[in-house]
Order: structure tokens, then sequence, then C-alpha cells
């Protein structure tokens, strides 16, 4: 397939893809989905080779947001039966980290509800922040806070922070019709400021909101322009309760596709699965890997993912191995560099959703066109509400 040929070439030069063949991968059929995986991952090994970055989320307060984000169970309105606690303490959070290092990962995500973090709320993320770094030697932290204020970046830089994640999560032209409580340039402002701070920028989107080709499109290009060093691409988890609850758009094969679309438009930037694998990919988790080069382990933030053992054996069975302490995420050039998509001069690379969770508003299709087709299979079965782990006294899953 010639496009592909084109675009294996491309991302071994880092070279923007043009918009058309972005959407021509996404409109692949499921015929060609092995043939697309291959490509795509041709440029995910030239990259990163074989290696799978572990990440562990510890939720830090669950729960009772004021923001109407569409997809979040924690959201304002929410019904979703998830658990809801304040603050963890700095001690307890270390616990909770602990157990996902000792699983094999080398970073760890702090992940607050909310609008954005007060003073108070960063000195207590900083205190947590200094507690998991004095007992894990070389870990690394990302700070997922919501929108920052001004200086607020610099001082979780002080702290220790090594990165910072707040996900654009749809395109510009229908972040509306997900959220009314903050705006889409809202967002950009923040990773803006984790980079002005020396953060390493973290910002993803969400799959499955019933968005059209062209809003992908849309993120993804944006997502390059923004620079980001890692790329989470969430798949919605239609939680009961919220107003996404009934948008089952995606079969694992449109997931793959998606996957290898970011993969091809931010070639030699961290693309890492994030919430929803377990539910949409499904068994074809381990195609996945050969697109991207991150993972979470374990649990996500209201829902309970898949063991943190069987994660391990799925990256070993699949002929991967998970990435070391001592070893380097970014290619060279971008690690040197202190972050950027890798891309020419012409073209930059470039919430709180690893829990993606959502449904649709009362009239269909929340973001994008109202003729996205149904085609994926609810399995509601699948959507499992996390009831261990931080905020709770139950063992975690790492």
């Amino acid at each position: 397939m010639n496009l592909l040929n084109t675009l294996v070439d491309k991302g071994l030069r880092r070279e923007l893809p043009t918009r058309e063949e972005a959407l021509a991968v996404l409109a692949t059929s499921d015929d060609d989905v092995l043939d697309v995986v291959a490509a795509a991952g041709k440029v995910r090994r030239h990259w990163f080779g074989r290696r799978v970055k572990l990440n562990y989320l510890v939720n830090l307060k669950s729960g009772l947001c004021p923001e109407d984000c569409s997809y979040c169970s924690q959201r304002l309105g929410s019904k979703a039966d998830i658990l809801k606690y304040t603050w963890l303490k700095p001690d307890e959070a270390s616990e909770a980290a602990a157990a996902g290092l000792a699983g094999g990962a080398k970073r760890v995500c702090l992940v607050a509800s909310g609008r954005g973090p007060t003073d108070r709320d960063v000195d207590r993320v900083s205190d947590t922040i200094k507690a998991i770094k004095e007992q894990n030697e070389g870990v690394e932290v990302c700070a997922c806070l919501g929108l920052l204020s001004d200086g607020q970046a610099e001082r979780l830089r002080e702290a220790g922070a090594d990165a910072y994640n707040h996900n654009l999560n749809t395109s510009e032209g229908t972040y509306a019709d997900i959220t009314t409580t903050h705006t889409y340039a809202d967002r950009v402002d923040t990773v803006q400021k984790a980079h002005a701070a020396g953060l390493s920028a973290c910002s993803g989107l969400i799959a499955g909101m019933g968005e059209s080709d062209e809003d992908l499109v849309d993120v993804v290009f944006s997502l390059r322009a923004l620079d980001p060093d890692s790329v989470p691409v969430n798949f919605l988890i239609p939680f009961e309760g919220t107003p996404l609850a009934k948008e089952w758009h995606l079969t694992p094969q449109r997931c793959l596709r998606i996957l290898a679309m970011v993969r091809f438009v931010c070639p030699d930037v961290e693309v890492r699965i994030a919430g929803g694998r377990e539910v949409h990919l499904r068994s074809m988790q381990p195609l996945a890997l050969h697109l991207a080069n991150s993972i979470f382990l374990g649990d996500y933030l209201t829902s309970e993912g898949q063991a943190g053992k069987a994660d391990l054996e799925m990256i070993a069975d699949a002929g991967f191995e998970v990435e070391g302490a001592g070893q380097v995420t970014l290619p060279e050039h971008r690690a040197s560099a202190g972050g950027g998509c890798g891309s020419h001069a012409e073209a930059g690379c470039g919430s709180h959703a690893a829990d993606a969770g959502c449904g649709s508003h009362e009239g269909g299709g929340i973001c994008g066109t109202a003729s996205v087709p149904q085609t994926g299979e609810a399995r509601t079965d699948l959507v499992a509400v996390r009831r261990r782990g931080a905020g709770t006294d139950l063992a975690p899953n790492a």
C-alpha cells in the first residue's frame, strides 16, 4: 500500500504527514488493519525499539469535581457509583505509589479531581512529590491537577515534578460540546505553562465520544503543534451515570487505526495507551504494543484495569520488554533538547483523562457528526468501578 510506505518513510524522517494521509489511515478497512499495524510498528521500533514504559496512577482526590466534562465519572452531576474521598496524605500517596513501582513502573502520575489546584493544593502535592522521591531514587513523577495558574508549574518543578499532564481530549471545534465550564484555550494555556516551567509536557486525547475522523486528526495535529513529550490515547470508558454512557463507537480495529495514526503524526514521542484499553482493545491489546511504547500498569482513576501481572505477561508474550529505570524513554535528539515532537522547523510536535468515562447527551453524538456509525458492541460488563488501592483499605492492583 503506497500510503503506508509513504507514512513509514515520513515517520523515520520525523516528517509531518498531510491531513489527507492521516485521514486515510483512519479510513482503512478491517481487512487492512494488520498492514497498518505493521507499518506503524516499523516507526515505533525505529525510535523506541521493543521497550514498553510502565506508568502508575495514584488518584490523590477522587470525585466531586465542579467541572462538567461529559466523559468523566468524577464530573459535576455524575451519578456514577465511584469512590469519593478528599486529599490523600503524602505518606498515603507514597505508599500507593510504591505498589506500582514494585510492579515495574518508572513513572508515577499524581492526579486530583477539580478545576485546578489552589496554592495550598500545590503545597500538598509538593510534599507528596518529595515523599515519593525520597523513598524511590530515580522515579519520575508527573502531576495532573487541572488548570494551572501563573507560577504553579514552577513551584511543582521546584518540588521535584518531572512532568505535567493536561489533555486536549478532543478537537477545538467540538470542545464546547463536551465541556462548558472551561475552554479548549484554557487547556492549551496549561500545557504551555508546563512547558515554560521546564516540565515535560504530557497531553493527549480521548477517542470514542462520537467524534468524526476529522476531529481526531484535528486534535492530534494540535497536539503535535503543542510539542508534548508524551501523548496518552484514552478510549472512552462509558460509565453509567455520565452523559456519554451510551457511546459505544469503538471496535478493537478502530482503536488500532487511531493509535497508528497518532504514531505516524508524532513518530518519536512517547505514545501511551491509557484508559479504556481493556474495554475496547480487549484480546487485541498485544497488537497495540506495536504502536504505543507506554501503558498504565494496573488500575486507573475510578475504574479497574487488567491485573498488573497480566500486563507484564502480555508484554513478555508479545516479545517486548519493560523499560528499565536506567533507560531513557525518548530518543536522544528529544531527550537532549528537553522535548519536542521531533519535527522539522516548519511543523512542531506535538485533565484528568486517564479514566475517560462517558456516554451521550440526550440529543445523540456529542462530539462531531451525527453520522458516526454505531459499530461498537456495548460491553458494560467490562466497565468495573475501582474499589481497591488509593482511598481504600484494600491492596492496589499493580
